[in-house]
């Protein structure tokens, strides 16, 4: 499922807290997909914290606490990690990630909090949301089988990384443009990992951010950006961006079509896809200004000026994935759209 799907179902799973409808979810998905990203979306969203537990990382005692006596009995220090609604609110997300990856001893503390909202003498807070996510088998992590009574009080999604949900969250958070243009030219990279080997380094959508990192970190070392960025991504991955980067100097003048004059399109599909990225992200900082409506014109004047309409299509396509429904009200999408009314607008 792809990860604004996943999104928006755990939005409604968080607001069945409310109504006494909330089951608790099950994310899984690969190393890298964003699990914890979509997370802090979802907490952000409804301006509730979010407790990250990861699991691996914990003793038992860190869940179930200390114990310390108190005359001739024993009782348990709560520890300050866990949902308190003094401390933290009346609602919120209790995440426990690596779930699968968790040693059973520690695995067998975090089940008593799933399955029966309490742990010793804690108690969940009736408004927190309980989620919970690891890796599947294939995907060569450290995994427990999760067992068949703990699996039965879950529902389960599976997420896969999707290069339209990755383009969109990457045009509004500032990634380079140069490499949101190379994986809408290699839509394959954005999550590749050998089957038969264990890299340090592969493509995901977390290591293309590292990646992008690496752009800024080593602007002004360019003898050294090859190794930044194999470093993230592996040593394939990273030489085709870097071949790509290299190419992004003989990109056209983008000001110039922003400005509505006539500008050679490149003949390399490379530099094509370089553009339409650029052109995507000058139309997402357009939004909310009054240069926006110049700016969309402009932009759409160029997709419909493409030889391959197909290029075009996915320039418009990606351009209305991130500022939405005012690209239609434009003039110029009719334009557009009247060029290719035989084709269908297809999503990557």
């Amino acid at each position: 499922m792809r990860p604004s799907h996943i999104t928006a179902i755990l939005k409604r799973e968080f607001a069945a807290v409310r109504c006494g409808q909330h089951t608790p979810v099950m994310l899984w998905g690969p190393p890298g997909v964003g699990k914890s990203q979509i997370l802090s979306q979802v907490a952000e969203s409804f301006d509730v914290p979010l407790i990250d537990l990861r699991l691996s990382q914990l003793e038992p005692t860190d869940l179930r606490g200390i114990p310390f006596r108190v005359d001739q009995w024993v009782e348990w220090a709560i520890p300050a990690m866990l949902p308190n609604q003094r401390r933290h609110g009346p609602e919120g997300i209790l995440f426990l990630d690596e779930l699968t990856s968790a040693p059973p001893t520690v695995s067998a503390a975090a089940y008593q909090l799933i399955l029966d909202r309490h742990l010793g003498e804690y108690t969940v807070p009736e408004g927190w949301a309980i989620v919970a996510a690891g890796n599947r088998h294939g995907d060569r992590g450290i995994t427990y089988a999760l067992p068949a009574p703990l699996a039965n009080r879950f529902t389960h999604y599976e997420i896969e990384p999707h290069l339209g949900d990755w383009v969109t969250w990457a045009s509004h958070q500032g990634i380079d443009q140069r490499l949101i243009g190379f994986l809408l030219y290699r839509p394959e990279l954005l999550f590749e990992i050998e089957p038969n080997q264990t890299p340090l380094a592969f493509p995901t959508p977390r290591s293309w951010e590292y990646a992008h990192r690496a752009l800024q970190k080593f602007a002004d070392a360019p003898e050294l950006l090859l190794e930044a960025l194999q470093a993230c991504v592996g040593p394939k991955a990273g030489l085709e961006f870097k071949t790509f980067i290299d190419n992004m100097a003989r990109m056209p003048d983008v000001e110039a079509i922003l400005r509505g004059e006539e500008v050679a399109i490149p003949e390399e599909l490379d530099l094509q896809y370089g553009v339409a990225a650029t052109l995507v992200r000058r139309a997402v900082d357009a939004m909310e200004t009054h240069e926006a409506h110049r700016i969309y014109g402009h932009i759409l004047d160029y997709a419909t000026r493409l030889p391959e309409r197909e290029m075009g299509v996915m320039l418009v396509t990606e351009m209305f994935r991130t500022i939405g429904r005012p690209l239609l009200a434009h003039p110029g999408f009719t334009k557009w759209a009247r060029q290719v009314s035989d084709l269908m607008l297809y999503e990557r």
